[in-house]
């Protein structure tokens, strides 16, 4: 099954009336309404590192919704099969708190598999790109060793790199600055800021006090995730 051709007017993710298995247990958040639409940036404060990896999952169609939809460019991610889900993902960004390395790749390998699986850009193209993001992200450019052989900091640096590079509709961060905060904020708003201008928006989690208020972080919208409702934003009746 080949996955439905998007329009520009859709928004980028729409979770309706949704509620997420994301509670301990399996249990379902209260009905979460939320809309991205193209260029915005959105920051959400999930209240520990289980309900940010897990909303994360929800929204790119990893974890099915009790009730209520989850969409990406207007998709339904319980309307399609797993292959079309899989086309649909290779326009998605994820920067994941755990790394999800492959210990086997080096990080070269590593930060250009998803573009290698899910584009025909050329190889040159791509490891060009990547080298300016690295740099741009602190790194002096990707290093052709094994996960192991980097430090915690290194790996979030490539985690990014790997999450900008392509021409993602969408990005999602889970806890971003984390282990390079400061130093990181405005490199990472810098590289959002270039993302939305290409009509891409971004989800931002994180659990950072300092980052969900910061004021420099031009966010279209800020929400908190408490007691299975999402503050701040349109939720429906429960």
């Amino acid at each position: 099954m080949i996955a439905p051709t998007p329009t520009d007017e859709l928004p980028v993710l729409a979770l309706e009336a949704a509620r997420l298995a994301i509670e301990p247990g399996g249990a379902g958040t209260r009905p979460i309404s939320l809309r991205l639409a193209r260029g915005e940036l959105t920051m959400i404060e999930p209240g520990d590192a289980m309900h940010s990896a897990e909303f994360a999952d929800s929204c790119v169609g990893l974890i099915e919704p009790l009730a209520g939809e989850v969409r990406f460019l207007g998709v339904d991610w319980t309307k399609i099969g797993a292959d079309a889900a899989t086309l649909l993902r290779g326009r998605i960004g994820r920067l994941v708190s755990a790394g999800a390395w492959l210990p086997g790749l080096d990080m070269v390998e590593n930060v250009l598999l998803p573009q290698l699986h899910h584009t025909r850009r050329p190889l040159v193209e791509l490891r060009d790109e990547a080298a300016r993001l690295a740099r741009q992200f602190g790194l002096p450019g990707l290093p052709a060793v094994r996960p192991s052989e980097l430090a915690p900091g290194e790996l979030q640096r490539a985690g990014l790199v790997r999450a900008f590079l392509g021409r993602p509709r969408l990005i999602v961060l889970e806890r971003a600055t984390e282990g390079i905060y400061p130093e990181i904020l405005q490199p990472l708003i810098n590289a959002i800021r270039d993302l939305r201008e290409r009509g891409g928006a971004v989800l931002w989690l994180t659990l950072d006090p300092r980052v969900w208020s910061d004021t420099t972080i031009p966010a279209d919208a800020r929400h908190r995730l408490i007691g299975g409702r999402l503050t701040g934003a349109a939720t429906a009746a429960s």
